[in-house]
Parts: structure tokens; sequence; C-alpha cells
């Protein structure tokens, strides 16, 4: 029985991996890997931030576990750097896989049709999704040099853990609080719009499957939205200090 032939690419050339790369569905298998990636990130950051109402000995226990995970078997913070290298590939190739998607489908149009509301909509979504991306990429950055870091924080970065995020959110820093939750909202309509084309991706959305995938995907936006949100308006208002 014979093989089928390896589909050739234009010009005569045979389709490999990088190939795949190459196409739209391609793409959109790495947005959607490196998407889920930083999903479960994401959910396991909120569950471990929320450690912070089981009181300081249970969030520092939890930030120092996070270091020492695998010993003795592994050296200290072997897990963790491990977590940290993917999660930046998974940034970086979310990042190239939207910009690439983005190009792919402006040249597929190259004359512009006069405006409708769906494309209103469409455009109002490119540009939420494009301008929350960059809000998003600068507050981590803020994120690592307060929290993680200690660069910016109050208390610097020999205090613990618990004793960086309640001076990190201190009512006089309302500023810091409030770029926080502009960025999680950003990143709720993010993870809204990523469900959605998921499931439109995965021919899901059909007739009355519509309402109800749509609903599952804002309700899953918002618990991780307030979540994160929990803990620094926690702070605002003194019940954890």
């Amino acid at each position: 029985m014979k093989k089928a032939p390896t589909p050739k690419a234009p010009g005569g050339r045979r389709r490999g991996p990088a190939g795949l790369l190459g196409t739209t569905n391609g793409r959109k298998a790495v947005m959607a890997v490196s998407g889920a990636v930083l999903v479960l990130f994401l959910i396991g950051h909120m569950v471990g931030n929320l450690k912070i109402f089981l009181g300081a000995g249970a969030f520092n226990d939890y930030a120092a576990w996070l270091r020492t995970v695998g010993e003795p078997a592994l050296p200290g913070r072997t897990l963790l750097t491990v977590t940290e290298v993917l999660l930046v590939a998974a940034v970086l190739l979310h990042m190239w896989s939207a910009v690439a998607l983005a190009r792919r489908a402006s040249a597929a149009r190259p004359v512009r049709y006069a405006a409708r509301p769906r494309r209103r909509a469409g455009g109002y979504v490119a540009r939420t999704m494009r301008y929350g991306g960059v809000i998003i990429l600068l507050f981590v950055v803020w994120h690592l040099l307060d929290l993680t870091f200690g660069a910016v924080n109050p208390k610097g970065a020999a205090a613990t853990p618990y004793d960086r995020m309640v001076a990190g959110f201190d009512p006089s820093r309302w500023w810091v609080t409030a770029f926080y939750v502009l960025a999680v909202a950003m990143v709720g309509l993010h993870l809204r719009h990523g469900l959605w084309s998921a499931f439109q991706t995965l021919g899901l959305v059909r007739g009355r499957a519509r309402r109800t995938l749509s609903a599952v995907a804002a309700a899953s936006a918002a618990v991780l939205v307030l979540g994160f949100v929990a803990v620094p308006v926690a702070v605002m208002i003194g019940v954890v200090k």
C-alpha cells in the first residue's frame, strides 16, 4: 500500500514541521497551546495568591515551597526555574502567533470595505486585545520588580513575601492597585476572547450552544479576575494587613 505523498507548499517544496507553522492552522495551534499553558499558570497563581487569607505563615510557607519543591532529589529552585522558562516561551510564542495571524488576516483583505456594525465590533475587539496586551506586558514587568525582586517595593527584597504583598498594595499606593486591577481586567478580556475563539475553532458554537458557551467564557474570565483582584482589595480595605 502506497503512502500518501507529503503535501507540498507553493513552489513545489514539501511541507514539514516548519512549513506547518507557516499555515493559519499551525499558528492557531501554537496560540491555543501557549494560551492553555498561560491559563493553567494563572489558575495556579491565583490559588496561591488566595492563600494570603490564611495568614502570613501559610502564605510565606507556600512561597518557600515554590523554591524548594523537588528537593533533595533536585537542586533548589529547579522546578520553579523550569516553569519560568516555559512561561517565557509560552508568552513569546503566544505573541508571535497573534501577530502572525493578524498580519495574515490583514494581507487577505488588502481592500478596506465600508464599515458595518459587525466590522466595527471586530475592530474594537482587535484594538482591545492589542492595547490590552501592551498593558499586561508593562504590568508583568512592574509586578516582577515589585513583588518578586522587591526592587520597587517599600519593604525591599529582604522582606517576606507576605510583607511585600501587603506593602505593595498599601492604600498610599492606590495607583499600583488601580494598575493591577486594570491589567487583570485586560487578562480577563483576553481569556474570554480566547475561550470564545477556541469554541468557534472547534465548531462548538451552534444554535442554542452559542449562548451557553458565551456564558461559560464570560464566567471563567470573571472568576479569574475576581480571584486576582480579591487580594489587593483586601489589603486596601484592611482585611489583610
